[in-house]
């Protein structure tokens, strides 16, 4: 058996005392207290994860933009520089290989970000379909990502930067002036609160975690690890690739049709989704929710009032903020409206579920002005990373 792979801030964790779990191949921390705990932080003040498992790839070329366009789902043409989008990579047969976070660099310049469990079969395939003038590298080795999630991140990495990140709009990314020119920050996350994800060499990556802890005590700051990243995902409606949406999924069951720019020439998957766009829906993604009883599980058949099964779940948690069970699944179509009545079996005990319009909490958006120090327009590509 091979050994697990550590990130940067492995001995940190360790210090910590966390309870540390394999994933996908890392020796990551599942928790440092406790997932609930860490999950009341993130929407309360302030969270700090070590995402560096996620893969990092550089697109770079004149043909940067084309090539990019030509295999996901999104309108890569209509990202500026500076900003970012969520969008799909697919089979040929619609199914979802993967989804991604593509920041858009410089003029030719991008950053895409990969899950970590198809990190090397993503940018194998990324470097077999690549055509014309554009280099794809594979940066993850040396660069962390950290992410610090909550109503308090801005204040905080402000102090922190010395940087006026609160000016940074949702989905922008901008480089960190008081450091390498390599190393950035983006109002993005994965958790449904307001947050921040910065892309950073390991050795600035050491030095910040280590000021956000040695703040903890009096900023109410956080280490989070993945057992808290889950149920705040999960709150927030957002899918997990390999449990949620995988190549056995298409975006528009999913409810991920909004990332299809359908107008475009032509992407990988393109025929098989207009078709798919053509037909009925035989089921749908849906969230559902319990006034009482147990977690939903992975697997877990769900039922309608008949006691026939109409779909499965695939996500589950018990929400510390709404106070009740939460899950996830695809349902048959005429099950999925909000309000239809659904139920689970456990141990031979049913349990009314109803389905909800997702996300089940969100945000309040708060209006940001743009403050140009933080915007990308005066970067170059060779000021990239």
């Amino acid at each position: 058996m091979s050994e697990l792979r550590k990130t940067a801030l492995h001995s940190r964790h360790r210090t910590l005392g966390a309870k540390m779990t394999d994933f996908h191949g890392w020796d990551m921390p599942l928790y440092y207290t406790s997932i609930l705990d860490e999950h009341r932080a993130v929407r309360q003040a302030v969270g700090v994860f070590d995402i560096a498992h996620m893969g990092q790839v550089l697109v770079n070329g004149p043909d940067a933009c084309g090539f990019l366009d030509s295999i996901v789902t999104s309108d890569i043409t209509q990202v500026g520089i500076g900003r970012a989008c969520y969008t799909l990579l697919l089979n040929d047969d619609g199914g979802i290989l993967d989804d991604w976070i593509i920041y858009r660099l410089g003029t030719t310049s991008y950053l895409v970000i990969v899950n970590c469990g198809n990190r090397d079969s993503d940018v194998a395939w990324m470097r077999q379909q690549a055509r014309g003038r554009v280099t794809i590298d594979d940066i993850s080795t040396g660069r962390s990502i950290l992410a610090v999630q909550g109503p308090a991140a801005a204040h905080l990495l402000e102090q922190i930067l010395d940087a006026k990140v609160a000016g940074l709009a949702r989905f922008e990314i901008a480089p960190i002036r008081t450091m390498s020119p390599q190393s950035c920050i983006s109002r993005t996350g994965y958790t449904g609160s307001d947050g921040f994800e910065l892309f950073l060499e390991d050795r600035h990556a050491i030095r910040i975690w280590d000021i956000l802890m040695n703040t903890a005590a009096t900023s109410g700051i956080m280490p989070v690890g993945l057992g808290a990243r889950d149920t705040l995902r999960i709150e927030a409606g957002l899918r997990l690739y390999g449990t949620d949406i995988d190549t056995e999924t298409h975006p528009f069951e999913a409810g991920l049709g909004w990332t299809v720019a359908m107008n475009k020439a032509a992407f990988i998957g393109k025929d098989k989704l207009a078709l798919l766009s053509k037909a009925p829906m035989k089921r749908r993604f849906i969230g559902f929710e319990l006034a009482q009883g147990p977690i939903p599980r992975l697997g877990m058949p769900l039922w309608n009032q008949e006691h026939q099964q109409v779909g499965k779940v695939t996500s589950g948690t018990f929400s510390p903020i709404l106070n009740k069970s939460l899950g996830m699944g695809y349902v048959e179509a005429n099950a999925a409206a909000a309000g239809t009545l659904l139920a689970l079996n456990v141990r031979n005990q049913w349990h009314a579920a109803s389905v909800v319009k997702l996300p089940f909490w969100k945000e309040k958006p708060k209006p940001v002005k743009l403050v140009e120090s933080l915007t990308m327009e005066h970067n170059t590509d060779a000021d990239t990373g």
